[in-house]
């Protein structure tokens, strides 16, 4: 006599990983969504502070501006230079959600968008020191990302 499992063992053994699976995975997607919005605010909290550090040291005139001359327009590339270059961040942090580290600068007299698009890595106004998430949505608690 051979011994094997029948058709109908092997259904149910591949039912029940099916299900334990259908309960596992979205327990681990929620864990991963948990972990970048809270990576999203630490790197917020981060941008911010030392925004207000260069600002500090630079007589009130926050990172963006070229030569530090806040009546000539802001250029993202200003804005890196000074940070990074000047040694208040290593490197310009990507989104946690859509991996970009690009700029959207919002010059002088501009209103900052309404919502976020999710193009860009990071929305800022130097005029008002006002950094923000560019990623639509909203989070597990149900703020949206962008008034992070």
């Amino acid at each position: 006599m051979k011994k094997a499992f029948s058709l109908v063992e092997l259904l149910i053994v591949i039912a029940i990983i099916g299900i334990l699976a259908a309960i596992v995975i979205p327990e681990f997607q929620t864990h991963t969504q948990q972990a970048k919005e809270t990576a999203a605010k630490d790197i917020l909290r981060i941008l911010r502070n030392s925004i207000e550090l260069y600002a500090v040291q630079h007589n009130g005139i926050p990172p963006g501006y070229v030569d530090n001359e806040p009546l000539l327009a802001p250029l993202p590339g200003a804005f890196e230079f000074q940070m990074v270059g000047g040694n208040y961040l290593n490197a310009l942090p990507a989104n946690p959600f859509n991996h970009l580290d690009t700029l959207e600068m919002i010059l002088n007299g501009e209103s900052l968008p309404v919502d976020a698009t999710g193009g860009f890595g990071w929305i800022y106004k130097p005029q008002t020191k006002t950094i923000k998430l560019d990623w639509p949505g909203t989070d597990s608690r149900g703020i949206r990302y962008y008034d992070y």
